[in-house]
């Protein structure tokens, strides 16, 4: 199993810190992983991605498998090499997409097959196969298949999907234990994936059911799928204590920084969210005084940067105004310059994190960013998309 160690806990809550230990390197917790849904970081070349330093970043098992292919990406030398980057990658196991992409697939109990968005060809994925691509990838962190359910859902069908994914689970860590055998065989480790959508009954049987055997993290699924703010915040709260102390906790798909630091006060470890990248592609920018949209004609003439708090190469090197021109104009050069610094807010916010709870002051951390937020209506059924 991975080793995994926590270093400090927060005495007025469930913050911590850790270090997770991977074959290709620390990862130190609470940390936020970039996504590279298909093999990079959208916008970010790799070696900007290593001056940007995340601990950890995330590609997409399912999008892979379509294009390059596995054989492909093996070919090249494994995703670490198709994605010019040294450190520690997770892959999401194509669960999120059962959900996202319904109208594509057909479950049963074995699996599921998918008819590709690029051709119409089909695709299997089953508990077994997933982690055998994963390993084959090449990557630190594998993801068991699990069934994603819509929000709202009925209590007898949330019950039957949690019954599938614990049977998905325990048939994918077998098919990872005995790759681990194999002489110079993946050395990477297996995360299961607790569901059960917001009923605490089914979370707390699905976690006991998977805390039995040996997992080398747990993730919080089945959130961020369109449930309102405070329901997404009660139900971490609920699910994040279930899970075992020992093992690194991941919480999938999640999201604003409000949710984040609410998350880190459950004792959550990990997170991802294509949010800091999907929003440069909209405009949005993320500042230590709270979210601004650089479309906005009031930026044509402003000659300050994005955020005045920052140390990123886009506010030490361009004005809002100049970033306005560039978005305006259709440059793709802005989409570039809006990545590294939203990326860049999201991956500070995570180190101060870290800073204030060895320091004993993560209450005061979370209030300062809670105190910023946006307090306008969002569909976080948006913000969960492919990973």
């Amino acid at each position: 199993m991975l080793s995994f160690t926590v270093t400090r806990n927060d005495p007025e809550s469930g913050a911590r810190t850790a270090e997770l230990v991977t074959p290709h390197g620390t990862v130190h917790t609470p940390a936020f992983m970039p996504v590279g849904t298909a093999g990079t970081v959208k916008g970010v070349a790799g070696w900007e991605l290593e001056r940007l330093a995340p601990e950890i970043v995330l590609a997409n098992t399912y999008h892979l498998l379509l294009r390059p292919g596995v054989d492909r990406v093996e070919r090249m030398g494994g995703l670490h090499r198709l994605m010019s980057w040294p450190g520690p990658i997770l892959t999401d196991s194509g669960g999120y997409q059962v959900f996202s992409l319904a109208a594509r697939r057909r479950l049963d109990d074995d699996g599921v097959t998918f008819h590709s968005h690029l051709d119409g060809s089909a695709h299997r994925l089953t508990p077994e196969n997933v982690v055998e691509t994963q390993s084959r990838y090449g990557v630190d962190v594998a993801m068991v298949l699990d069934e994603c359910l819509p929000y709202p859902v009925d209590l007898g069908t949330a019950g039957e999907s949690v019954n599938r994914s614990i049977d998905w689970a325990h048939r994918g860590l077998d098919r990872a234990q005995r790759l681990r055998q194999d002489t110079g065989g993946w050395q990477g480790g297996l995360f299961a994936i607790q569901q059960g959508s917001l009923d605490e009954g089914l979370r707390r049987r699905c976690t006991e059911e998977l805390a039995a055997h040996d997992f080398d993290g747990f993730a919080i699924g089945g959130l961020a799928v369109g449930e309102p703010s405070d329901e997404l915040h009660e139900a971490v709260a609920m699910a994040t204590p279930m899970l075992p102390e020992t093992r690194p906790r991941y919480l999938m798909g999640v999201g604003y920084p409000e949710d984040l630091v609410h998350a880190v006060a459950c004792g959550v470890d990990l997170f991802d969210c294509v949010l800091p990248t999907r929003s440069a592609r909209t405009g949005k920018v993320f500042t230590s005084t709270g979210e601004i949209n650089i479309k906005n004609a009031r930026f044509a003439d402003d000659l300050g940067p994005l955020d005045d708090d920052c140390a990123c190469p886009t506010c030490a090197g361009y004005s809002r105004a100049a970033l306005r021109h560039l978005y305006v104009a259709k440059e793709v050069t802005s989409v570039v310059l809006l990545t590294v610094h939203n990326l860049t807010f999201f991956l500070s916010l995570m180190r101060e994190a870290r800073e204030a709870i060895m320091a004993g002051r993560y209450g005061r951390f979370r209030q300062r960013i809670e105190g910023i937020r946006n307090h306008k209506p969002r569909n976080l059924g948006s913000v969960a998309t492919a990973r």
